[in-house]
């Protein structure tokens, strides 16, 4: 693979007008494919096979008018008692009558007629039933609802509009462009070299603008949910700086050399190249993995950030080379690039002049202090690590809603009056479907079913049945005294669905927003150890298949999950528990959103063998020829420690840059990958690491002789270009 990429990376250079014009051309297409054919994104999570998902398809099929999105206005009066009055009646049928007229609705229901009035005559709530489902509710639908009760609330009176309908995609603002900024700082602090720096910067964003740009241009027959975009832009922007980074770190090594820029680039993208497809390999094929788990909406959007990696690969290996060829020299820092330009034909530069290359760098000095007292490093690593995942036990999963919306929003300030007026519950009703042969059917097994439910613990209220028009199909609303989320809330879903099994007559099913969400977290709960068991084995047989071995690979997914637990203990401790929350702006902590633990995993598997393969294979190349184990392992540490040291700060700041939305799935996702790739970089691979494989010293590369002749060679290292390239007579500056 070596050998094949050399010489990708040379014709890339030799005709660098045509590739460049080449991926310009691709970016306006798929700009302008965008733009046409760009589809609606969703915001709802379905589960197919679940039973809230068979309910609303029956309810959809049988009873279409109650199938659609609803909303509840919060209405509060200015005192006690005044709901009650005539006066406050009329406000109230004012609200409704315009609530019923808007855009999109099918009519509002009166809350003197179901008794959505608190005790106190102050509070009400006021039911809205859209026509069609939450995603296909247009942006002018949902302005219209959201600005409701205008001449209301001139008279004094309170009026939040809340419930599903307001769901909507998060925005990207300016925030996490500061992520970027920091990203492009630490690449003119690692270069000493704008143009290096600015062509780095500058091929990452063609290659994320190709992956967003055709994500949207599909959008219009794939159904992505709101988050997707924002992964796959979060993940490419991070790996397409990091992979170019890696080929211009070992492109400027080489032309310290004495290589001409065209020898200078094949080489980069030969070994160095080589580095960046296979950690893009293992990212896409982690990401690719979720969809064994059958979630739907999960592999979308696993899928949507391995397309995104892809490209960011690809025009790593084509487009950065042909930049590479425009910048000549110039991607050295000024007194670099004159000690080069004025070097004899042939002649390296000393060794004294490149930092990476300084013995006497941190990089060294960190790696001699690592191995001199390894066991008590890897002791007080794995003390630190277990303490951080301490919290990890207590993870619960949901998907959240509007009670952990940001405050002072308009679903936050609907959810909060209702809990003031009425209790958590009323913010996570449940709706239970009762469909009968025939309407007499159902008119028998409907009190039934609502006796059931009544006597079931920690249920407030069960509204009266809406039949559909044939009578066939009834809708009861459930109200549990506990929030959305809430553990007991979780337990009387199932409660509900044990005590109504038995019904005969009429098939019995449980839905609403707050049980889809329970059960899609239970079930991707469920896959999370599939997943990771999955992963792990993956992240042994390919590391295997580089280093040739048994102990590193072992080692390496060892450390991964130890990554992982450490991740998960810090996210929960902050975003569920709420310790230290001011910190990343989260008003409420909650839950972890269902999904985040499957993405970590998958995630930060590929960029941990990122950074594995990048310091341990230069650990087996010094080894290789001739080092002792403790000196390969300061020599990997010490090249390598600069450049992973860059690449995952710039993984953290362009994570980072994500914390600073409002959205509490995306800021909780931008946290734990950023604090993910901390713990791994820094912790893990450029600590324990070098520790553990100094501690293993020569048994670290040991493989049984059998299993060496049945792997296949991949040449990660460029061994094989090494071979190819020794008899000739490079080509110098």
């Amino acid at each position: 693979m070596a050998t094949l990429l050399y010489r990708l990376g040379r014709g890339a250079l030799r005709r660098r007008r045509l590739v460049v014009a080449l991926w310009l051309v691709v970016l306006v297409v798929a700009g302008l494919a965008a733009a046409t054919l760009r589809g609606p994104t969703a915001s709802n999570f379905t589960m197919p096979g679940t039973e809230s998902q068979r309910a609303l398809d029956l309810l959809a099929d049988q009873f279409p008018t109650a199938s659609g999105a609803t909303g509840t206005i919060a209405v509060k009066a200015p005192a006690d008692g005044q709901l009650a009055t005539p006066e406050g009646q009329a406000v109230v049928q004012e609200l409704v009558q315009e609530a019923s007229t808007l855009p999109g609705v099918v009519g509002a229901v009166n809350p003197f007629q179901v008794g959505a009035v608190s005790p106190n005559g102050r509070y009400a709530l006021v039911q809205v039933q859209f026509a069609t489902g939450g995603d296909e509710v247009t942006d002018e639908q949902r302005t219209a609802y959201e600005e409701v009760g205008a001449a209301v609330e001139a008279k004094g009176w309170q009026v939040a509009p809340g419930g599903e309908v307001l769901g909507g995609e998060p925005e990207i603002g300016s925030t996490e462009a500061l992520g970027v900024l920091v990203a492009a700082i630490v690449l003119i602090i690692t270069f000493g070299s704008l143009v290096a720096a600015g062509m780095t910067m500058l091929n990452a964003l063609i290659g994320v603008g190709v992956g967003m740009a055709g994500l949207f241009a599909l959008s219009g027959v794939i159904e992505l949910t709101s988050t997707a975009p924002i992964l796959a832009l979060m993940l490419g922007l991070a790996v397409g700086i990091d992979y170019s980074l890696f080929i211009t770190s070992r492109h400027r090594q080489n032309l310290l050399e004495g290589l001409s820029p065209e020898e200078a680039v094949g080489r980069a993208v030969g070994t160095a190249g080589s580095a960046v497809v296979f950690a893009g390999a293992t990212v896409v094929i982690a990401l690719a993995g979720l969809a064994v788990v059958n979630i739907p909406f999960l592999t979308v959007m696993g899928l949507a950030a391995a397309a995104t990696v892809t490209i960011a690969v690809l025009v790593a290996i084509t487009l950065q080379p042909a930049l590479l060829g425009f910048a000549g020299h110039r991607v050295l820092p000024r007194k670099l690039r004159a000690t080069v330009e004025s070097a004899a034909p042939g002649e390296p530069v000393g060794q004294e002049t490149l930092p990476v290359e300084d013995r006497s760098g941190f990089g060294f000095r960190w790696a001699r202090f690592v191995t001199r007292f390894r066991v008590p490093v890897i002791l007080v690593a794995l003390l630190g690590l277990g303490l951080l995942a301490l919290p990890t036990p207590d993870m619960r999963l949901a998907l959240p809603d509007a009670s952990t919306a940001t405050e002072g929003s308009p679903a936050r300030v609907a959810s909060d009056l209702t809990t003031e007026g009425f209790g958590p519950g009323f913010t996570g009703r449940l709706a239970v479907v009762v469909a009968g042969d025939d309407a007499q059917a159902t008119a028998a097994a409907v009190p039934q079913v609502t006796a059931m439910i009544q006597r079931t613990e920690n249920v407030l209220a069960v509204a009266p049945p809406q039949l559909s028009p044939d009578g066939r199909t009834a809708l009861l609303g459930v109200v549990p005294k506990t929030g959305p989320t809430d553990e007991a809330t979780e337990t009387l879903v199932h409660d509900v669905r044990d005590a109504v099994g038995g019904v005969q007559g009429a098939e019995v099913l449980l839905t609403g927003a707050t049980a889809i969400g329970i059960d899609v977290s239970e079930k991707l709960s469920d896959a999370l150890p599939i997943y990771l068991l999955l992963v792990v084995g993956l992240s042994v047989l390919l590391l295997m298949l580089v280093f040739r071995s048994l102990l590193v690979p072992l080692k390496a997914a060892l450390g991964f999950l130890l990554t992982v637990a450490a991740t998960f203990g810090i996210t929960v401790a902050i975003f569920q528990q709420g310790h230290l929350a001011d910190l990343v702006g989260l008003d409420t902590p909650a839950p972890l959103v269902s999904f985040l633990p499957i993405l970590l995993i998958g995630i930060l598997f590929g960029l941990a063998m990122d950074y594995e393969v990048f310091l341990v294979s230069r650990m087996r190349e010094d080894f290789v020829h001739g080092d002792t184990a403790r000196e390969a392992t300061i020599s990997g540490m010490g090249h390598g420690a600069r450049v992973v040291t860059a690449a995952a700060l710039i993984m953290m700041s362009v994570f980072g840059g994500f914390v600073f939305l409002e959205d509490p799935i995306i800021k909780s996702m931008g946290f734990a990958l950023a604090i993910g790739v901390a713990i791994d970089a820094f912790v893990v691979r450029m600590t324990i690491v070098p520790a553990v494989m100094s501690l293993l010293g020569d048994r670290a590369w040991w493989l049984p002789r059998w299993l060496n002749r049945a792997l296949p060679n991949v040449d990660i290292e460029g061994e094989g270009l090494r071979t190819h390239l020794e008899d000739r007579t490079p080509t110098h500056v």
